[in-house]
């Protein structure tokens, strides 16, 4: 047998400890290395003592504990700090080693790094890693992506250390996803539905707590009880146990003691900037990124709070028990709108990358260890098996009687919200989402009217089809108007 290790890991942090342990855990041999040294010693002699974890104080004696095809993952910063790393790895391998980057990159860097890597005779796997900590201690929903001739190599590491899923907890969420950026892209993509996810979340708690008054015991007794139905899931799961939680310094509720500034890496800006890209309406992610920069202009919102006027205080009046049920409709309606969103921004960018994407299987990655759980993934993964080619999960049967279902109780909620002037951004874009996307028209066609008229963009007629493009100079045909008696 020999004394060589399985793999190694690269970058010491949080994630890369965790994951070297979740390792070692499944019976593989970790060799590990941080450019610190006294990080990795530390670790040798603190959660890894005793383990089959070998520390590596250079880079040369990494490479030299590891079975061939070598298997090195990266879990440093994205950024330059992945390049500067390929290149001092580069001569120290040989051709068939496996260099992986398991940080949360762009995809696009991902795609070059894979052409680049596979040049020198490598192979390169980008692999999206979501759960967090835990997730990675545990067992994380891994997106991996790149050279294909590698997927057999880190397979049965990665399935073994994986969450897993099914009637018999034996379905890995993990499996290859695509060839270059791919993993990293459908990553993105969870990250994006995860902001949106979090803000609709936030904009139901204020709701509860501003027009009903809701009291944080009752706020988690109604969190406990939508996760007990078709909201079950992840977040909604973690949001019921934020409201239990009491400062012990002050003997108040945490959550009301923590400012109102929400922090962001920056994978939900990068989805919504490839939606633009793409000329995708991924508008849930897009008011999810905005409604953060808003909460980020904390001491703009404190002075104009003095001096711009709106409804204020006021509280619902009608059947409480009944709004709370129409909140959590409005919720779930607006929720499947997100994961519709974040599909169609998948399909386009499969055609736009050439990426065999497997929808359903994504569903799947994404039932189990990542932020983003929800019982609700196995109807996406039953829609899309049962129509591999759906344009959107609105048109799904399950999904559109869902959304029809809860439509009354979406738009009342809405309404509230404005005539009380309580922001919901996420809750509004959704639904007007849904309502643009079942208008068979809309007003574009006075935008390219106005398009024509000052620039000459051309347009198209409905009463000529396949004809055009037409202009019409519309100074010359206009009608002049009156001049003012006033």
């Amino acid at each position: 047998m020999s004394d060589l290790c399985d793999i190694a890991v690269i970058g010491l942090e949080v994630m890369g400890r965790n994951l070297a342990l979740n390792i070692e855990s499944r019976g593989y041999k970790v060799a590990v290395y941080n450019r610190t040294t006294e990080k990795m010693e530390k670790f040798i002699e603190g959660p890894a003592k005793g383990k089959r974890i070998v520390g590596c104080r250079t880079l040369e004696e990494l490479v030299k504990a590891l079975a061939r095809p070598r298997k090195v993952m990266m879990m440093v910063k994205a950024g330059p700090a992945v390049d500067d790393l390929i290149e001092q790895l580069i001569p120290l391998l040989e051709p068939g080693d496996i260099l992986i980057d398991g940080g949360n990159t762009h995809f696009a860097d991902t795609e070059r790094r894979t052409q680049y890597v596979e040049s020198k005779g490598l192979l390169y796997i980008g692999t999206g890693v979501s759960g967090g900590e835990e997730g990675a201690l545990k067992g994380p929903s891994l997106m991996p992506g790149g050279s294909e001739k590698a997927w057999p190599f880190v397979k049965p590491i990665f399935q073994a250390i994986a969450a897993k899923v099914g009637p018999n907890k034996d379905i890995p969420c993990c499996d290859w996803v695509g060839p270059r950026g791919a993993g990293h892209y459908v990553k993105m993509v969870h990250n994006g539905i995860e902001y949106g996810d979090m803000q609709l979340i936030a904009e139901a708690y204020w709701l509860l707590k501003h027009a009903l008054g809701a009291s944080n015991d009752e706020l988690y007794d109604i969190f406990d009880q939508w996760n007990r139905g078709e909201l079950n899931s992840y977040l909604i799961e973690i949001t019921r146990d934020i409201f239990s939680v009491i400062d012990k310094e002050t003997g108040q509720y945490l959550v009301d003691l923590i400012l109102d500034k929400a922090g962001a890496k920056g994978t939900g800006k990068w989805m919504s900037q490839d939606a633009l890209d793409l000329g995708i309406p991924s508008t849930l992610v897009t008011e999810a990124v905005h409604a953060r920069n808003l909460s980020a202009l904390k001491s703009e919102r404190v002075r104009a709070a003095e001096i711009l006027h709106g409804p204020r205080g006021g509280r619902y009046e009608g059947d409480r028990r009944a709004f709370i049920e129409e909140i959590r409709q409005a919720l779930y309606a607006s929720k499947i709108v997100s994961y519709a969103q974040g599909f169609v921004q998948l399909r386009e960018a499969a055609k736009e990358y050439k990426w065999p994407l497997n929808f359903g299987s994504i569903a799947m990655l994404w039932r189990g260890g990542c932020i983003i759980r929800a019982v609700f993934l196995e109807r996406i993964k039953e829609a899309f098996d049962e129509n591999p080619q759906l344009e959107n999960l609105l048109l799904a049967p399950y999904f559109r009687q869902a959304v029809e279902k809860a439509q009354s109780a979406w738009r009342h909620v809405v309404t509230v919200a404005v005539q009380l002037g309580i922001p919901i951004p996420a809750f509004a874009t959704a639904l007007t989402y849904y309502d643009g996307y079942r208008s068979a028209v809309l007003p574009a066609n006075l935008i390219q009217a106005q398009r024509d008229y000052f620039g000459a963009h051309t347009y198209e007629r409905i009463d000529k089809p396949g004809q055009g493009p037409f202009h019409t100079d519309w100074l010359s045909e206009r009608r002049t108007p009156k001049e003012s008696t006033t």
